[in-house]
């Protein structure tokens, strides 16, 4: 570890949270030179919040009550993520669209994790249109976020062998077992300043990053 403090994260979550639980085991592990300040979701009864607690995390809860509010529920989420402070912002399974003017007011400082090779198959039900596509090979992506849904820089992506008689519950498991490797990974090289944001995008080890990091896993 470096002698930098511990980078302070706040994770948005809508769901089990199983990617915050890999990142919250790599920061008490000492993997990684960070820590989790908060667990936020728009949803009260997240399961992710009830492990957020167990491991002494605090959360919040701010409700997503329909794209008519969203400048309501945005005010709720910059009031949270004041009080804790966070460095970064991670969104792990975060399923609300963050606004141009959200998102720019945190310009590299917000990290996503999103599972397809992106550019490939941004949105929804990325393992069933891999499937469908009958692609070879598969795998998860860590971007900074911008404005466009799922457009930001790619940092580094995990790739694994799409297997003949594929389903998309195995593949999904598959794919979620390196998302839970790549992401705090991301988060420790920002915590040890090898990743930065500079001019508009990011640095990796000192120079410009200009496609990301692939690391392959067996198949």
């Amino acid at each position: 570890m470096s002698g930098r403090d511990p980078l302070r994260l706040a994770i948005l979550i809508s769901g089990r949270g199983s990617n915050m639980a890999a990142i919250a085991r790599a920061c008490a592990e000492g993997r990684i030179n960070a820590r989790i300040d908060l667990v936020l979701s728009e949803r009260a009864g997240a399961a992710g919040l009830d492990s957020a607690r167990a491991l002494g995390i605090e959360t919040r809860t701010v409700a997503w009550t329909g794209a008519a509010a969203r400048e309501q529920f945005e005010r709720g989420l910059e009031a949270a993520l004041a009080d804790a402070r966070p460095e970064v912002i991670v969104l792990a399974g975060f399923m609300r669209i963050l606004s141009a003017r959200f998102v720019e007011a945190h310009a590299g400082r917000i990290l996503n994790i999103h599972p397809s090779l992106l550019p490939n198959h941004r949105g929804l039900h990325t393992h069933r249109h891999v499937l469908e596509a009958g692609e070879r090979a598969h795998g998860a992506s860590v971007h900074f976020v911008t404005a466009e849904l799922d457009g930001g820089p790619l940092i580094l992506q995990s790739r694994l062998a799409v297997r003949p008689n594929e389903t998309e519950d195995t593949l999904s498991a598959r794919v979620q077992a390196t998302e839970h490797i790549i992401y705090p990974r991301v988060i420790g090289w920002l915590a040890d300043g090898r990743l930065a944001w500079r001019e508009e995008g990011p640095w990796l080890d000192g120079k410009p990053l200009e496609a990301p990091v692939v690391e392959n896993f067996p198949g």
